[in-house]
């Protein structure tokens, strides 16, 4: 069965993706998120509840000037209070009066519910739908109808379940959205609960359908949804939401597309999916997750030397889709398990001459294998590679060299504890001694370093550290054990990440942080560093 009306892609990052733990924005990003969002092609924007907050109210004021092409924005709130009247209730007035022309209006279908947190009987909360439902049509708005618990109470009690639906359907919603409110439903209970909802509703309205992902598939519940005849797909851009997170439109969208023929955005639009998914990771401050499907950096990436082999001759015995489908690209990953071809695909996709340097894949392979053997990790510290590369080519740049480094660590009576480091270095040729204050001692090490840099090479500005992590490889040698440390870093349009390893912390810290800054300012002065002054020596 396939939908009955065009499929609507609808997003709800802004309201229900803001759910996650942690997660908090300010009102202009998340302006600029709708902006980007409504940029995929995706028909409707949920903005959150106006007039809750004053976040919430600046953020529907300034979206109403912006620019978001086709998309329309929806309005969320809740059914009439109990015992009132729906045009004497103050939220469903706010939602009539504010400017969205969508309003997303929420209800208790599971009966449980009903009695134990509604504490009405199941006909005064069939009336508090349809009413809410018929003075929003009144004020001239689309509504879409959110039967929240839908699965648990169709297993409970379908009859009542249906009956929720059919009155806010005959009330004028132009869409029933059934919720796994719970992500406990799989994806056999939702092809059989939606299949049998279409034929009952018969066409009155539009089905969809919201999962969340407690169990594991709210994106295959998704997919199964349309399959059986939904037509509106909620989900979050990387399915960022409360709990374990909600549906994620980024294996949505390709999942529609491009499996099962569904034409939900153009390919156009399909192409932007990588950037926009990253782009909203990076303005929530998450770092992006690597493995995520279609769009996460290792979404294609290939270790093994005999796949890697494969891919060279043919894609896709490796790979499901072409990756610049979803604008993401195919990876190389180098580590001990790497052979010549690993090493020389690696290079040429760097876009270094391999040409002229005939034993360069072997010398390459072996520093690789001997740097791994002691703890270097290759495959997720790329940045690090291509400066072990350049420094093979004869062509690393050093921007700035280490005279000395200073760190104290100061426990204060307060239980305070600050970490200040001094730190000499020469950048192009000048010496700069420079202090600094930090969390912790990698912190200060890291401040003081970027005070000194900045003074030649503002662009370090644009780089920050994403995430920091420490591994201790030998844990029996206990504070004596070797430790590798992993930076991930981005400029705001590419991420990179760094290795250094070392039986001290922080200088294994100090390795990973210069590989960090040094190849992002590299890069961001453009041509691999070549129109570069550098000093004399070389790392």
């Amino acid at each position: 069965m396939t939908p009955a009306r065009p499929l609507l892609l609808y997003d709800t990052t802004l309201r229900d993706g803001m759910q996650r733990e942690g997660m908090s924005v300010s009102v202009d990003e998340k302006v600029r998120i709708a902006v980007r969002v409504a940029d995929l092609g995706i028909r409707i924007i949920e903005g959150g509840f106006p007039g809750s907050n004053p976040k919430d109210e600046e953020f529907f004021g300034k979206l109403q000037r912006e620019p978001l092409g086709a998309a329309e924005v929806a309005a969320f709130g809740m059914t009439r209070g109990r015992g009132l009247r729906a045009d004497k209730d103050p939220q469903l007035r706010v939602l009539a009066d504010c400017w969205a022309p969508i309003t997303a209006l929420v209800g208790k279908t599971w009966d449980l519910h009903v009695q134990k947190v509604l504490q009405v009987d199941r006909d005064e909360n069939l009336r508090m739908i349809a009413e809410s439902v018929e003075f929003l049509r009144r004020q001239g708005k689309r509504v879409f109808y959110d039967a929240e618990h839908f699965f648990d109470a169709f297993e409970a009690h379908a009859d009542y379940a249906l009956a929720c639906l059919r009155v806010a359907a005959e009330a004028g919603a132009e869409s029933v959205c059934l919720c796994d409110t719970n992500g406990a439903a799989l994806p056999n209970q939702v092809a059989d609960t939606v299949a049998r909802v279409v034929a009952a509703l018969d066409g009155a309205c539009g089905v969809g359908i919201h999962a969340h992902n407690d169990a594991g598939c709210a994106v295959a519940n998704s997919l199964v949804a349309v399959e059986r005849g939904a037509d509106v797909v909620q989900g979050t851009i990387n399915g960022y939401g409360e709990r374990c997170g909600n549906a994620d439109l980024c294996s949505i969208i390709p999942g529609l597309k491009l499996k099962m023929g569904v034409d939900c955005v153009s390919e156009e639009d399909l192409a932007k999916l990588t950037d926009i998914a990253r782009f909203v990771a990076e303005l929530c401050n998450i770092a992006p997750d690597p493995h995520q499907p279609y769009v996460g950096n290792n979404a294609f990436a290939h270790k093994g030397g005999m796949h890697i082999a494969a891919v060279e001759r043919d894609p896709s015995t490796f790979q499901h889709i072409d990756p610049a489908l979803v604008g993401n690209s195919p990876r190389v990953l180098v580590s001990e398990l790497s052979g010549r071809a690993t090493i020389k695909q690696r290079v040429t996709q760097l876009g270094y001459p391999m040409g002229e340097e005939k034993d360069l894949a072997e010398r390459l392979l072996r520093r690789v294998k001997e740097k791994e053997h002691v703890g270097y990790h290759y495959e997720a510290a790329d940045a690090s590679f291509e400066l072990l590369l350049r420094a093979e080519l004869g062509l690393r740049v050093e921007l700035f060299h280490l005279e000395s480094f200073r760190i104290i660590v100061e426990k204060r009576e307060d239980g305070r504890t600050v970490s200040e480091a001094t730190i000499k270095v020469h950048v192009n040729g000048d010496r700069y001694v420079e202090t600094a204050e930090g969390n912790g001692p990698v912190n200060a090490l890291d401040k003081a370093l970027r005070m000194a840099v900045e003074r030649k090479f503002p662009e370090v500005h644009d780089i920050r550290l994403v995430n920091y992590s420490v591994r201790i490889l030998d844990e029996d040698r206990g504070t004596a054990a070797t430790t590798r440390v992993l930076i991930d870093s981005s400029d705001g349009l590419h991420s990179w990440g760094s290795v250094g390893v070392g039986e001290n912390v922080v200088e294994a810290s100090w390795e990973a942080l210069v590989d960090s800054i040094s190849y992002g300012l590299l890069h961001r002065m453009g041509e691999k560093g070549a129109s570069v002054q550098a000093d004399d020596r070389e790392v």
